[in-house]
């Protein structure tokens, strides 16, 4: 019985490294050091919101349906997802001499989950 890979030690909780790879069809076997992907290093259910995310297209309000949860659930998750896999939270909105953002973009950002309503606020305060 094949078992999902892990990514971190069940000793001193520090990153694994896998060493060999082998095909089970005709046994070859493959040593060295391979990188695993960030997502290997996420616990079973950041992998299992992250599937839910990408199976939703990110639409927040479909996220809650799905899993049954919160707003502020949802947020709290994405942001735990974010930090798992090494990346800086970035939603900049870039508003330089070339670009500002109307009413309606705004609402539509907010609409579409990718901004939250305090940020919506924020940046609604400004116009």
């Amino acid at each position: 019985m094949k078992k999902n890979i892990i990514g971190f030690c069940p000793i001193c909780n520090e990153k694994l490294t896998v060493k060999t790879l082998r095909c089970d069809h005709c046994d070859t076997e493959i040593t060295g050091e391979f990188n695993l992907s960030p997502f290997d290093y996420l616990t079973k259910d950041q992998l299992e919101f992250a599937l839910v995310f990408i199976k939703c297209e990110g639409n927040i309000k479909a996220i809650e349906k799905s899993l049954n949860i919160s707003y502020p659930s949802v947020k709290k998750n994405i942001d735990e997802l974010v930090n798992a896999l090494g990346m800086k939270q970035v939603i900049e909105i870039e508003q330089d001499d070339n670009k500002e953002l109307t009413r309606e973009e705004v609402g539509r950002m907010l609409k579409n989950g990718e901004i939250s309503f305090e940020e919506a606020e924020k940046l609604l305060g400004g116009l």
